[in-house]
């Protein structure tokens, strides 16, 4: 084997560095040093593949491609298991967090699945004091609950829930504002809260705040219209995240924003028809959005969008039951969606779930089994998952 032992390396014009075609073997005993270089300094017009140090994340990261942009090393399994119900086996988790059960209509009680499996749902742990409609967003290691409310007052606060092990959550840090029924996005780095009901009037602030770092949330700009009962109708890649309907006015427009910026959402479509109180979930590909109510009524309808073009939401399939106010929790290849009711009742257990790559009506996953003070029915819940589009 022949060796090159040299400092730097360029092509003939000195106007960058020549390519090694073929197969090519790399060894060493102590270490090579990447290109690096900030976030705003990432190149967009690379080959996919290529590697880079990001000096604001401190993490390697690699090029996924024009329309999928830059992500990083993952150094978490994301698949996870070890219980009973539905976390017989193993794969990414996803957690149902607060909301409105039965008796109780302040919900603390977390509850999670193994979503490659079918089962019943699991006791996990607890928030440090209980509410509804809040937020649900996770990296890979962490979910964070943000806001809701204690019916009437809402609340600030957010919590910090490790995925990996079963526990209650811890305080993190607060939002702007009191706020529920919002939506919420996130990334690796970023959970983003978009919308909602904020001291009583309805707004469409967008907030965010760092998954790595505790703090309070800082400003990031504003959806095109005010809008309330979003609930959970939001769906991202790594890279975009998507808020879909609302009530407060109603509609039907979805909204995206890039998440790595600050700024105002745009325009990204519409779903079929004017609807709030819906369920998103989906991978970094495709977004899908279940449910919800309609000013005629309530419906079962599953609507898909591809993340990373825009354009309207196309038909996917049905619930296997008509509701409002279920929830979505996603792997990369299944999307669930737990608990909803028909407002006042009844309010449901059920949970349902799609294979994300195909089209088809939703298959019974197992019920929400009801830790703690609830019976199992459940709507206005949280969600979150360590495999989710935006990981």
């Amino acid at each position: 084997m022949s060796q090159i032992n040299i400092r730097n390396l360029s092509n003939e014009n000195d106007d960058g560095s020549p390519e090694i075609v073929g197969v090519s073997t790399f060894s060493a005993t102590s270490f090579f040093v990447p290109p690096k270089g900030s976030t705003a300094d990432r190149p967009s017009d690379c080959e996919p593949g290529s590697i880079r140090f990001n000096t604001d994340t401190a993490n390697l990261e690699y090029f996924r491609g024009k329309t999928i942009g830059w992500s990083q090393f993952e150094l978490i399994n994301p698949n996870l298991g070890g219980g009973t119900g539905s976390n017989t086996g193993t794969g990414t988790r996803g957690l149902l967090i607060a909301g409105n059960g039965s008796p109780d209509n302040t919900k603390e009680e977390i509850e999670f699945i193994t979503i490659s499996t079918l089962g019943n749902s699991q006791d996990f742990g607890t928030l440090t004091q209980g509410s509804q409609a809040g937020v649900g967003m996770a990296s890979r290691a962490n979910a964070f609950y943000a806001g809701g409310s204690l019916i009437p007052a809402g609340i600030n606060v957010i919590e910090k829930i490790t995925i990996a092990s079963l526990g209650n959550g811890v305080d993190y840090g607060d939002l702007l504002t009191n706020r529920a029924g919002g939506s919420g996005v996130s990334n690796q780095i970023r959970a983003i809260i978009g919308g909602g009901n904020a001291n009583d009037p309805t707004t469409n602030v967008i907030e965010y705040f760092s998954m790595t770092q505790s703090g309070n949330s800082i400003d990031f700009g504003d959806l095109s219209l005010k809008r309330e009962a979003t609930n959970k109708g939001s769906v991202n890649s790594s890279t975009r995240g998507l808020i879909g309907g609302g009530g407060s006015p109603n509609t039907a427009q979805i909204d995206f924003i890039t998440m790595s910026t600050l700024g105002d959402s745009q325009d990204f479509g519409d779903l079929s028809a004017t609807r709030s109180s819906i369920a998103g979930g989906g991978n970094s590909t495709r977004g899908i959005f279940a449910g919800g109510a309609t000013p005629s009524g309530r419906v079962n309808i599953i609507e898909f969008v591809t993340i990373a073009t825009t354009g309207d939401a196309a038909d996917f399939g049905d619930l296997t039951v008509i509701r409002q106010s279920a929830t979505g929790m996603s792997s990369p290849t299944r999307a669930t969606f737990a608990g909803g009711a028909l407002t006042p009742n009844p309010v449901y257990n059920t949970i349902d779930y799609v294979d994300i790559a195909t089209t088809g009506d939703a298959i019974d996953f197992g019920d929400v089994a009801g830790s703690g003070s609830t019976n199992g029915v459940l709507h206005n819940a949280a969600s979150a998952s360590n495999g989710h589009g935006g990981l």
